[in-house]
């Protein structure tokens, strides 16, 4: 999972201004940069010149994926990543960049000029890991971490067969009627196991 570029782009004129931009572009040759980061540039103008005030999309072009947030005062944020980076995440840097670059800079929308934005490094440095932006991603690793131990630890007692039956025959916590149905559920299954 990669960020390629962020970028914030003034998309209420014709032809769309790139205020300011941070890419990551280390990943690539030297001699190859600075025509990958004007790619970058145009195509990231072109698309907030195409999206609608106040909407959100994701455009994947061969193995990348243009993630746009264009707000209401004509400035929109676009962050180019590879197919990999959750749209969720990307969604979130969106956000925060645009409410911090618009609180530093509430007349940006009138502006044909670049704009410094020093925030923007740290947002592509930091949120390489798409695990630092978004705390439902953080909550959503660690319920998977306890399946995945819940599921070993499950399998384990499976695996001791013999002892779950003797633990099953000394329970005070099952009814008769419980140990009997145990009882015939592993006579019933039992048929069906290949040696």
């Amino acid at each position: 999972m990669k960020l390629l570029y962020i970028g914030i782009i003034n998309n209420g004129q014709q032809p769309a201004v790139e205020l300011c931009a941070e890419r990551e572009l280390s990943s690539y040759s030297r001699f190859t940069r600075s025509n990958i980061s004007e790619f970058m540039t145009m195509f990231s103008k072109t698309v907030a010149e195409r999206t609608k005030q106040g909407q959100r999309q994701d455009i994947e072009e061969q193995d990348f994926t243009f993630h746009v947030y264009a707000r209401t005062q004509n400035i929109a944020a676009v962050i180019i990543s590879d197919k990999e980076y959750p749209s969720l995440a990307a969604h979130q840097i969106l956000s925060k960049a645009l409410d911090e670059f618009l609180a530093q800079n509430p007349n940006a929308d009138s502006s044909r000029n670049p704009v410094t934005f020093p925030p923007l490094r740290t947002y592509i440095t930091t949120y390489q890991d798409p695990q630092q932006v978004d705390s439902i991603m953080k909550i959503q690793k660690e319920l998977d971490e306890t399946k995945i131990v819940l599921h070993k630890t499950i399998e384990s007692v499976l695996e001791r067969g013999e002892k779950i039956d003797d633990l099953v025959t000394k329970s005070e916590g099952l009814s008769a009627q419980s140990k009997m149905f145990y009882t015939s559920a592993k006579k019933q299954n039992s048929c069906c196991v290949i040696c």
